[in-house]
Order: structure tokens, then sequence, then C-alpha cells
């Protein structure tokens, strides 16, 4: 397996349909002027027409080149469909030739080793590192993506860990898929130490110098104003954003309005987009563990057209399987012919149905 750019058990599975409230028309938020320091480090609270602003940072995506995997399970998947299957491996490069974030967790076994190599292979290619930090105690409620680190003190320590081998070099961690709009499933206690576990990651990896986004879940599954009060909880005003729809299908135009109302919320903090697999458009959340008829979404930039959203990424591996369902194999294994639906593939010539 090669470390770090391979993330074996790392699909979440609690990505539930919550049609429980509306969705909320797109409100342009007021923009804060920023003072660029070294790195883009934060800077001071600052206030705005009346508007308080937690924390004003650089955003650290601005001009970014994102890193594209040379050697990804889409590019070997094409290489080796090249001459057998030439139409297909043609498509399966439109995957290939997108820049995707790269997940760490329990299965790297050094953490600030792994952490320190991938930082120096992305920026050796004068790329922006984006990080999935994933191993929060118990982790996906115990469904297809269970595990985690082994309680309070081992996440810190791994942490730590990851916090050391950025080594204050640039960096963006995207931190815990799921943890906080898939909470519900804990006892208050452990809900509580889940909220001070993210909120001491974002200390950690902020004195480190990454640009930290909190994810919240996405907008069909936790109502704005209680992911808002979790976030608030968890340490947001102390991070860079948050982000939304990671593994998930909702269209662009949901999550920003829903975004919008999040941010509002939280002092008027930015937000990025997964939009590895939301090609489709969805506006309501359904199916979510390998359902068939799906696409990938616009590719990954920078230059999103509104000015809370830092980023539109693939932070989802397209191909990478949910779990054990819908004939999937395990959650975080390469699934080849998925991929290639999602692609642009016929899905009932890949799956028969």
């Amino acid at each position: 397996m090669r470390v770090l750019m391979v993330r074996p058990f790392a699909t979440r599975s609690t990505e539930r349909v919550h049609n429980s409230f509306v969705r909320f028309p797109a409100v342009d938020a007021a923009l804060v002027p920023v003072c660029l320091l070294t790195l883009g480090l934060t800077v001071l609270p600052a206030r705005t027409g009346g508007q308080t602003v937690s924390q004003a940072v650089v955003n650290l995506f601005s001009g970014a080149r994102l890193y594209v995997d040379p050697a990804s399970a889409a590019k070997r998947q094409a290489d080796a469909w090249r001459k057998s299957r030439p139409t297909d491996a043609a498509l399966m490069d439109r995957i290939a030739a997108q820049p995707v974030a790269q997940w760490l967790g329990g299965w790297n076994v050094d953490i600030g080793r792994d952490v320190a190599a991938a930082v120096s292979r992305i920026t050796g290619a004068q790329a922006l590192p984006v990080f999935v930090a994933y191993n929060i105690p118990g982790r996906d409620c115990g469904q297809y993506s269970a595990g985690g680190a082994n309680g309070s003190d081992a996440y810190k320590s791994w942490i730590r860990g990851f916090a050391n081998g950025l080594g204050n070099r640039r960096a963006v961690v995207i931190l815990e898929p799921d943890a906080l709009a898939g909470m519900s499933c804990l006892s208050a206690p452990l809900q509580q130490e889940r909220l001070n576990l993210i909120h001491d990651a974002v200390r950690v990896l902020k004195a480190k110098g990454a640009a930290v986004y909190i994810d919240a879940g996405h907008a069909r599954w936790v109502a704005p104003q209680e992911i808002a009060d979790r976030l608030n909880r968890a340490g947001i005003a102390d991070a860079d954003g948050f982000s939304l729809n990671i593994s998930n299908f909702l269209a662009n135009s949901v999550n920003i309005a829903y975004g919008t109302e999040v941010s509002k919320r939280v002092g008027g903090k930015h937000f990025i987009i997964d939009t590895s697999r939301n090609g489709q458009n969805a506006t309501n959340a359904g199916n979510w563990c390998n359902p068939t008829g799906q696409r990938v979404g616009a590719a990954p930039t920078t230059r999103t057209g509104n000015p809370l959203v830092d980023a539109f990424l693939w932070i989802k591996t397209p191909g990478e399987s949910d779990g054990t369902c819908g004939g999937g194999p395990a959650a975080g294994k390469w699934w080849a012919e998925y991929a290639l639906g999602l692609a642009g593939g016929a899905w009932d010539r890949l799956l028969g149905r």
C-alpha cells in the first residue's frame, strides 16, 4: 500500500437523509479586508460594518495550485485499461487528471513521518497540501467506517504527531468528516469530549501554521442553527472555516445557501465544498451509499465566484466505496467500475442496475 495517497477505510456512512428544514436563499455576506502575513497566518480580530468577524484569516487557497497525484488509483486504472479498454481508460483519465485531498488516519503507522513526507512531496511540486484528518474516537458511530483513535489521550497524541509533521509549512487540514454532524449517537459526556478534542486539534494545527476547516456535514443533515452551535462549541472561532458535502451528492447551490446561513451564525467564517460526486446537482439527500446514476462534479478550483466559498474540492476520492452496500467492497476500497460510472460511463452496462 502506498502510504498517504490511499485511504483504506476512510469513507463515511453517517450521511443520513434529513429533510426537516427548508432550503435557504443565498445571502451575500459582508467581507472584511484581510491583512496579509507571512505564510497566511491568522491576524487579529476585526470589526466591519457592525459585524464581528471572530478571526480574519488569509485564504490559503487563494492563487494556490492543487496537487494531482501521478500515481493515484484512477491513474493506475486508466493505464491498465489503455490497450484493452481504451474508451474506458479515457473516461478514467477524467478522474486521474484532478487533484484529490489526501486522507490520513489510524492506518498511518507513523503519522508524523507520513505527514512530513506528503508535505515535502506536494510542496516539491509547487502545490498546496490538502489533508483530511480522520481519526476521531468513536468514528462513524460504529458503522461502515467505524474506528478512530482509542480514546481521548490517544487522539491528542495522534493529532500532535500530525501537526509536528507539518513542520510550520503551508497546508490545509480538513478536520474529522461527520464528527460534528453525526455526534448525536454519542452520550452527552462523549459529545462534550468530541467537541473538546476538535477544539484542541484546531489549536494544535493552527500553532503549526495550518489552515483548518472543521467539517459540518451536508446541507440536508443538521439544521443551520444546530450545526452552527456545534461548530461554535468546537472552536470554529480559532479555525479558518468549515467544510460541507464530503462524500455527498448535493448541488453547489444547495450547499452555498446552507453554508451562508451557517456562516452568519459562526462569525462570518468561510467554507469549502466537496464537489467530487455532485455532478447531478441533487437538491435532496437520497441514497448515500454507492448510489448509481451519479457523476463527478465541477473540477476542483479556488475560483468559486462566491466570497464565502474558499474552494470547490474533490475531498472524497471518486471511485472509493462507501461501504459494503449497493454491491460495493469495504469502505474506502477502490471500485473501478463505480469510478467509471462517476466519470461518465453507462451505469447499466457497468453494474447491471
